[in-house]
């Protein structure tokens, strides 16, 4: 196992470490003749920390080397993660936009309920999509994120569901043949939180999209460009056991109107606890993309030429 190289005082490092998740920091990855994966994560999430964590467990499962950025949005005052942790491990568009990645993956973000112009950090995201169409090799968009991407790219508009989707929900692969899914099984579970969805008519219609998995209640699940430079997951394979939990009884606290997460509690009980059975699907889902449209497509140029240097393959 390969480990996944992140600063080494940033908070996930010790979560990791007691879950036996390999992880490094750069001061040792530079003694090892490697050249790693160079991945940016885009933390849209208002808790980032809880992100990172949940991201970097399953880029830390694989058997490829990986260097992570995080960026957030300058243009966004976060209310939920300190000052000091975003000056210390994370970075900004200006501070990045000279280099190259090998991947990108981008976060969903609580605002789906809003226009996507009326997000506050709505500019900087398409100005960050812009700059990826040259300088990421492939990107997966998650939630909000592919919603809002499949927007920027294709003028494919969101549509508010009757109620909330929130659940875990079977799913199925359209293409057998399709990389992503090596080694999954026919069926697989899901787990979904959101108010909307993108139009499945306007999807269809897009020549250069391709629906690859889907859900008979949660719909699209995975839609790809026809080259697979980008990939757009409508929910939180991401997510541990208890996130949805947390969230639902969050909502219950508050005295808002939020159903039972479906399929999600034994026998829909919450004081006999959760199954969680989405979390191979999710180190699978991850593992595929790195390897099959990352590592195995990747020039070993691409990182290096923007910076005019080169390095030589052994």
């Amino acid at each position: 196992m390969s480990p996944v190289i992140i600063p080494k005082h940033l908070p996930a490092n010790k979560t990791l470490r007691n879950e036996n998740i390999f992880v490094m920091n750069a001061e040792r990855a530079l003694h090892q003749d490697i050249r790693p994966l160079h991945i940016l994560i885009v933390n849209l999430m208002p808790i980032k920390e809880v992100t990172e964590e949940q991201l970097l467990r399953l880029l830390g499962n694989t058997l490829l080397q990986v260097e992570i950025t995080l960026l957030h949005m300058a243009s966004h005052e976060s209310k939920n993660t300190s000052q000091n942790h975003l000056e210390a491990f994370y970075k900004t568009l200006d501070d990045i936009k000279m280099h190259r990645y090998d991947a990108m993956i981008v976060t969903g973000a609580p605002v789906e309920t809003l226009p996507y112009e009326e997000v506050t950090y709505w500019n900087e995201f398409c100005d960050i999509l812009e700059w990826a169409k040259d300088n990421v090799f492939s990107s997966f968009f998650i939630c909000w994120a592919a919603q809002a991407a499949l927007y920027t790219h294709y003028g494919i508009d969101k549509e508010v569901l009757p109620k909330k989707l929130f659940g875990i929900y079977q799913h199925s692969i359209v293409d057998a043949n399709e990389p992503l899914f090596r080694g999954f099984d026919d069926h697989f579970e899901v787990p979904h939180s959101r108010h909307t969805r993108v139009s499945e008519a306007a999807v269809y219609a897009q020549p250069n999209l391709q629906v690859i998995s889907s859900s008979p209640e949660s719909g699209i699940y995975i839609v790809a460009d026809r080259v697979r430079k980008n990939f757009y997951i409508t929910g939180h394979p991401e997510y541990d056991r208890d996130t949805l939990a947390k969230e639902y009884y969050r909502d219950l606290n508050k005295g808002l109107a939020i159903n039972m997460p479906e399929h999600y509690f034994k026998n829909d009980e919450p004081k006999q606890g959760i199954d969680m059975n989405w979390k191979g699907h999710a180190h699978l889902l991850f593992s595929n993309w790195l390897n099959y449209y990352v590592y195995q497509l990747t020039d070993y140029h691409f990182i290096d030429s923007k910076s005019n240097t080169t390095k030589e393959t052994t």
